[in-house]
This record gives structure tokens, sequence and C-alpha cells, in this order.
């Protein structure tokens, strides 16, 4: 089982939709974890849209790089521009790749004015996140 560490500056929206995702889609070859350059919370929008494909979302937590310290990954992805200037070229030994995703969680508006946005994110980290680690999985 390979494992993935999936960066964002906060750790409460895309970092922790992609660790479901890839959890839930990609669990027979991949261990996704996810950390945040400082912990906030799980937004609850993200957690919804999780939920909504069936996901379980009680075991996401937000937790910073610190709480994998000395840990190897076989891959390393950071999903935001912040994450991707803040975090160190290399961590566990792996070098990172960033795969950028734009923030639902910065949009005015309502829950269910915002809630589209949320989920074409979602559809985006799972479609790319999905080709990324099959094609890499078979280098």
């Amino acid at each position: 089982m390979k494992k993935v560490l999936l960066l964002c500056t906060h750790n409460s929206c895309r970092s922790q939709m992609a660790e479901g995702l890839v959890n839930h889609y990609l669990g027979d070859r991949f261990r996704a974890y996810s950390a945040g350059t400082e912990q906030t919370r799980v937004n609850p929008l993200a957690a919804r849209v999780l939920e909504e494909l069936g996901i379980d979302t009680s075991s996401l937590y937000s937790k910073t790089l610190d709480a994998f310290a000395g840990e190897t990954f076989d891959h390393v992805i950071t999903l935001c521009g912040s994450a991707d200037e803040q975090c160190p070229l290399v961590i566990g030994g792996v070098e990172r790749v960033h795969i950028g995703f734009d923030d639902p969680s910065r949009l005015p508006g309502s829950e269910e004015e915002v809630l589209p946005e949320f989920r074409r994110v979602r559809d985006e980290i799972k479609a790319r996140l999905t080709v990324y680690l099959t094609e890499a999985d078979h280098e």
C-alpha cells in the first residue's frame, strides 16, 4: 500500500476532500493523509459534498505537517499555491508535486449558493488525483 500526503494551507477543504476521495476510490492501492501549514477545522461543506458520495468523514480532522514528522510517503501533493510555496521541497524522502485546485471556501454567498462550487472542486480533485496516482503507480 502506497502512502500519499496531501497538503493545503489550512487542511480544511481541498486537502480534506482529497484525503477522503483517495481513500474511498483508490483505497485498495493507496492510503491518503492530509495536513496543512496551519491547523483549523474541517469545512462543513467539504464534509457534506464527500458524504453525498457515500464517503464517511467521521475520521477527518485538521492537522499540520508536524503530525507526520519522521514518516515517509510515496507521493506528496500540494493542492494550493500557498502550500506549494511554503512546504519543503522534499518531505519524508520524496519530492512533492503540485496539482492546484480552486478554493471554494473563499467564495461569498449562502451555503446553497456556494455548494455547486464545492461539488465542482470535489469532482475535479477526484478526476485529477485518480489519473495522477494511477499513472504514477504504473511507472
